[in-house]
């Protein structure tokens, strides 16, 4: 890729270039962090993808005996048990509480079932005849109520998860097909600018008269090493021009003596 459109707005200087190498690594680290992160999600929903098959055909079964054995306790006790069982019950036995599991930083909820202690409403439910079919339907219905309790959650942490990977695996493209090409269009762009003008320094050092072994880049040390040069060239002609006054001073004193005259 080439152009303007596909590197970001910089001024090509050497602080800009250290700004983008910083940049690019950054990028890296962080979609290296979240492929793993999103591989480590992945892995999970599968996971619960594949129990969330296994608890359907469970739940079918499970709420298939148990409207059968509705139907054995409507059959033995010959009138409406649902009607018996709304107006015994006064409190629910059947509870559920919450957790929740971390899964690399995304915490999902699991629904966990329990009875609670001490309330017992249907103690007299099926006294008078069918009381075994009403105890075996109870038993199969609370089964069913537990398995009811862990698809959902397993739906609640599938659609959680299938939310969240859809979130970082647009990331990971984003940084694996924007913002890394970008950046290092961006560092090649800088290099070049500095390449050209490392051309022009060496071309200006080479007019000045400097060695071509000098640095390109070190533009610094160049610049100190040509005003040492010229400071020594200045010494050199200041002491030269010293020299050659002292020398005129002493030919003139000693030029100017005459012969003695005797009287």
């Amino acid at each position: 890729m080439s152009g303007a459109a596909d590197r970001e707005a910089v001024f090509p200087t050497r602080q800009s270039l250290g700004i983008m190498k910083a940049k690019l690594k950054g990028a890296e680290t962080g979609h290296s962090l979240l492929k793993r992160k999103s591989e480590a999600l992945t892995k999970r929903f599968r996971e619960i993808t594949r129990r969330i098959d296994e608890a359907k055909r469970k739940m079918g079964r499970v709420m298939q005996i148990a409207a059968f054995s509705l139907a054995e306790v409507t059959y033995a006790v010959g009138g409406d048990i649902g009607y018996q069982v709304q107006e015994s019950a006064k409190s629910a036995r059947f509870r559920i509480r919450t957790k929740q599991d971390n899964v690399s930083g995304v915490l999902l909820p699991a629904f966990e079932s329990y009875l609670a202690e001490g309330s017992n409403d249907f103690g007299l439910t099926g006294l008078g005849k069918g009381g075994q079919q009403v105890q075996r339907c109870r038993e199969t219905y609370a089964r069913a109520v537990e398995a009811l309790v862990e698809l959902a959650s397993l739906q609640t942490a599938f659609v959680i998860l299938d939310e969240v990977i859809k979130v970082v695996n647009r990331r990971v493209n984003a940084i694996e097909h924007v913002i890394i090409p970008r950046t290092e269009n961006t560092i090649k762009y800088i290099n070049s600018e500095l390449d050209e003008l490392d051309r022009e320094e060496f071309y200006r050092l080479k007019k000045a008269g400097l060695p071509v072994s000098i640095s390109f880049r070190d533009t610094a040390a160049a610049d100190a090493e040509m005003k040492a040069k010229r400071e020594a060239a200045s010494a050199d002609l200041e002491r030269t021009e010293s020299e050659e006054h002292g020398t005129t001073t002493a030919d003139i004193l000693t030029a100017g003596e005459d012969e003695d005259v005797i009287f």
